[in-house]
């Protein structure tokens, strides 16, 4: 996804976000299921941004009170003390730049390596110089990647850290991007986002994703500001409506595929549409259900092919969907369809890619050297647009 200022004359971006408000928080998963999705509904009237169907919507959260407050206890400090932010001539508040400013996970080597400095039990300050041994790079990784700043400063509380000295340690709480689920022609002043909530447990204590639990938890609809930008993006919708479209778009990966379908039936695209959607279970996952159903019924929709891994005994993805109908997909990559894929980068695209590869080999009766040259000519010609995550 890419970056980028909103446009000339709205006055907000990612330096200078607009304080939207959640307007409607609603879970989209059923019982049983084992994710929380939520639809999110976001006002921005009164902000003139536009956006497009592809484009996203960048959110910058902030921190739990809890994991706040668990810092400030291990520092002994009542949150009114001066820092320096990292980088920046700003000064704020420790409690300020804890709840707003800064990343609570996500130590490096170089927190432990303070601590290690200024441990003066000689058990912690053994146990710290041990992960930091050369041939420890393993277990260090493990140990950050379950540690955050909270669990450190309990776990080695004889090395005495100032608030100044945590903070020159932390990295600046980074905005989070989601795929826009709506079209700015059908909603108007609103931007709809489909977000999984993340959830887990990891060292003893339970831990959510920053903004996927700022979102669900802690912004009260209506009332809480949400600061928002437009993050504008090269995946988006055929420049013609008579282009014919296929998306592959499981789980969350398939908001802009909602955003591109309510476009095109407000444009009067008389191209046809194709989506593939695949998740778990159909009872408890298939996420906006009765809108894609009534797209097919209208037609809107020309086809919808669904893939729900566990209610079989087999699993079933959208690449297994795909191979099933790589005739049909083969003829409508013929006569010009584009191709475009929303969600996992590490396993879900690569095997849909590996599937497009395969399509062009059976069906284009095409070497592994052609099918390679003709999926690269796709993407050339923008007609093979992925937004993976």
């Amino acid at each position: 996804m890419t970056v980028a200022h909103a446009p000339a004359g709205t006055g907000f971006s990612k330096d200078h976000p607009f304080p939207s408000r959640v307007v409607d928080n609603r879970l989209l998963s059923g019982p049983g299921s084992a994710k929380e999705t939520r639809h999110f509904v976001i006002s921005t009237a009164g902000s003139g941004i536009k956006y497009k169907p592809g484009d996203s919507l960048g959110i910058y959260p902030t921190n739990a009170e809890a994991d706040v407050e668990a810092i400030l206890a291990r520092l002994r400090s009542d949150g009114s003390e001066r820092v320096q932010l990292p980088r920046s001539t700003d000064e704020v508040s420790i409690r300020e730049a804890l709840t707003s400013k800064l990343s609570l996970s996500q130590p490096t080597r170089k927190t432990v390596e303070f601590l290690a400095s200024k441990a003066i039990d000689p058990v912690e300050r053994a146990r710290l110089e041990g992960l930091l041994a050369k041939d420890a790079a393993p277990d260090l990784e493990h140990f950050l990647t379950n540690h955050e700043f909270a669990d450190l400063l309990a776990e080695f509380p004889s090395a005495p850290v100032s608030p100044q000295e945590l903070v020159a340690l932390m990295r600046k709480l980074m905005p989070r991007l989601y795929s826009i689920a709506s079209s700015q022609r059908v909603a108007g002043d609103e931007v709809h986002l489909t977000v999984a909530i993340v959830r887990y447990e990891t060292n003893g204590r339970k831990r959510g994703g920053v903004c996927t639990t700022f979102l669900a938890d802690r912004v009260e609809p209506g009332e809480t500001p949400v600061p928002v930008f437009v993050s504008h993006s090269h995946f988006g919708l055929p420049e013609s409506g008579d282009a014919d479209l296929i998306m592959v778009g499981p789980g969350t990966g398939i908001a802009p595929f909602r955003a591109f379908l309510h476009d095109r039936r407000a444009t009067g695209a008389k191209g046809r549409n194709w989506l593939f959607f695949g998740d778990q279970k159909r009872a408890s996952d298939f996420l906006y259900a009765e809108e894609f159903e009534a797209m097919l019924r209208d037609g809107l929709l020309a086809r919808l092919d669904l893939a729900f891994s566990r209610d079989q005994a087999h699993k079933i993805y959208v690449q297994d969907r795909m191979r099933e109908s790589g005739a049909e997909i083969w003829e409508w990559l013929q006569r010009g369809a584009y191709f475009c894929v929303c969600g996992d980068a590490k396993r879900m695209a690569k095997d849909v890619d590996a599937e497009l590869h395969a399509i062009a080999r059976q069906h284009g009766g095409m070497d592994e050297a052609a099918a390679v040259a003709y999926v690269k000519q796709l993407k050339k010609d923008r007609r093979y647009m992925r937004d993976v995550y």
